[in-house]
């Protein structure tokens, strides 16, 4: 997507609109991971900084601010988010300037995850300058849940005594690992999820091979299911995805071996899933995300117990709160893999 929203927003960005004659000063977006939160929240911003704005509220994509900001430079604009997103840019070949003087090699500590207090404090200098020709500035922010403790609580200061002619734009996965203090300064604005056919269209048009496969592992979010399907992950899914269809002892440590340098946090989601589909299958008898491995599902399913499966699920939920930073992945993987084992013991 080069400067547009996707189609299963052209809702939310009229009703988008009709906050301009009273802009807050912060919006929070929020929905589910993969359906375009940033991107809309991002062409929202250039939006605001178009000396040509188009009668639906859109940029005009060819005055000098629409330049500026496509490049990355626009003096009233800036993006704050953590290190491994900046890097994954640089990775793609994104040579933007992210103001980061300090960051002149490549170092060996392994980039943040979180987003620091000192990101936020540099917003300070920015946000007391005079804004170029008298505009607004505006500040995108991703994703907030990422605020660590120190920066949430710096960040806090700002929206109590918003700075005149300063928009922030937050981004979320989930409301709820944010400070409620942090929720009641900013005006919430929720996104959609397409549905289910809008999301097909897209992947089809972008040629993603086995669209409705991709579609249903990523619940539903067609930009996570398209990152997915051009990721060299396959492998990794399957590695997992067997082992979860034929639990043991001696297979969980072999495949923990196997899945040590994977994100944590991606193994958990594709757990997650599949025992979503255990329990689902155990309840209403249908597979929302694993369509295609359904016979091992139904098998395995009448073996577990409703109980387990509950709270194997809520054991997810625990786990997700310290997966970002596991003391030891191997560990962890076991962990999580031995307790599926059981309860089919």
């Amino acid at each position: 997507m080069n400067n547009s929203i996707y189609s299963w927003q052209s809702n939310a960005w009229t009703q988008l609109q009709q906050m301009r004659e009273r802009m807050p000063h912060a919006i929070l977006f929020h929905g589910a991971v993969g359906i375009g939160k940033t991107a809309f929240a991002e062409r929202f911003a250039q939006s605001i900084f178009c000396d040509q704005q188009l009668s639906d509220g859109h940029a005009c994509d060819v005055c000098a601010s629409c330049g500026w900001f496509r490049q990355h430079n626009h003096p009233d604009y800036r993006r704050v988010r953590p290190e491994i997103l900046e890097d994954e840019d640089a990775r793609d070949g994104d040579s933007e300037d992210t103001g980061d003087s300090k960051k002149t090699a490549k170092s060996a500590k392994a980039p943040s995850k979180e987003i620091k207090i000192d990101q936020i404090r540099a917003l300070a200098g920015f946000m007391n300058i005079s804004t170029h020709r008298s505009g607004q500035r505006v500040v995108v922010l991703y994703p907030a849940e990422a605020l660590n403790a120190a920066a949430a609580n710096a960040l806090l200061k700002t929206l109590e005594e918003p700075p005149p002619n300063t928009v922030i734009l937050l981004i979320s996965n989930s409301l709820d690992r944010l400070l409620p203090t942090i929720l009641s300064r900013c005006r919430k604005f929720p996104m959609p999820v397409p549905s289910r056919q809008e999301a097909l269209d897209w992947l089809q048009q972008e040629s993603v091979a086995d669209a409705d496969m991709w579609l249903a592992e990523q619940g539903g979010a067609p930009l996570t299911a398209q990152a997915q399907s051009q990721s060299e992950g396959r492998e990794l899914i399957n590695e997992l995805l067997g082992y979860l269809g034929a639990p043991s002892i001696e297979g969980a440590l072999k495949c923990a071996e196997r899945l040590q340098k994977t994100p944590v946090v991606e193994l958990l989601g594709w757990q997650q899933r599949w025992l979503y589909d255990l329990f689902s299958l155990k309840m209403t008898g249908l597979v929302r995300y694993y369509p295609r491995h359904q016979k091992t599902l139904t098998k395995l399913s009448e073996k577990a117990r409703t109980g387990d499966l509950m709270l194997a699920l809520k054991a997810c939920n625990e786990r997700r709160a310290i997966a970002e930073h596991p003391l030891s992945a191997r560990l962890f993987v076991e962990d999580m893999l031995l307790d599926y084992a059981k309860l089919f013991a």
